[in-house]
């Protein structure tokens, strides 16, 4: 059974609870879809626990390229990886940022934010033009994060639209985290699951900054 997790951010007490859950569900490999541990109150030990997760792959999400490519249009997001600067090893920054964009797992295709881009992302209801964000892919069904909205729809171009989800910071209105599996029978099931939301926000609030407090905000609500 393949297990997908998608934007952690770095949220420790989500992700153990949800590997618990998982680990009993019979989970035995993994799509780990960007967006690990930074900025966050633990990026280092988010990055040790996957690693040792079995037969995973990963890709590369914006907070990954992030780490080489700031954005400089966004000063929200410049302040908080400026907490963050130096951090990390530079080995492990250089291995985050070398991470592939993509993946293909037994004929589904696996993004970030769409085939396209890492910072563009699909909405849960069809949106006009969002044809472009497919960058020329058709016919088959695409699982991307980065909107941190679980859903699925179809999409253009007889695509097949999935998010799992934000397993670290759900945007769609239930705090619980968001993750998914891949059955034996090749079937996607959405799941949800409860953790200590408490410790999480306190530690995103003892960052300090306008970032710190804006999670912390997101992980009480599930929403902006």
């Amino acid at each position: 059974m393949l297990g997908l997790l998608y934007d952690i951010h770095g949220n420790l007490p989500a992700l153990e609870q949800v590997l618990t859950e998982a680990d009993a569900e019979g989970v035995d490999r993994w799509l780990l879809g960007g967006d690990y541990g930074t900025p966050s109150p633990w990026p280092l030990e988010t990055l040790d626990r996957l690693k040792q997760l079995p037969r995973a792959t990963w890709i590369r999400g914006n907070g990954e390229r992030w780490l080489r490519e700031p954005p400089l249009d966004r000063p929200e997001v410049m302040e908080s990886y400026e907490l963050f600067a130096g951090s990390l090893p530079d080995d492990v920054v250089d291995w985050l940022y070398s991470l592939p964009a993509q993946a293909e797992l037994e004929g589904v295709l696996y993004v970030h934010g769409s085939p396209l881009s890492d910072v563009e992302s699909f909405a849960p209801e069809p949106e006009p033009g969002e044809e472009r964000m497919l960058d020329g892919v058709h016919d088959r069904l695409v699982v991307f994060g980065h909107s941190h909205q679980q859903f699925r729809r179809p999409g253009p171009d007889g695509t097949e639209l999935l998010n799992p989800g934000s397993a670290g910071m759900p945007l769609d209105g239930d705090t619980r985290a968001a993750w998914a599996v891949r059955d034996d029978d090749d079937q996607f099931h959405f799941r949800r699951t409860a953790y200590d939301t408490e410790r999480a926000v306190a530690a995103y609030r003892d960052l300090g900054g306008g970032f710190g407090e804006l999670v912390a905000r997101r992980l009480e609500r599930g929403s902006d």
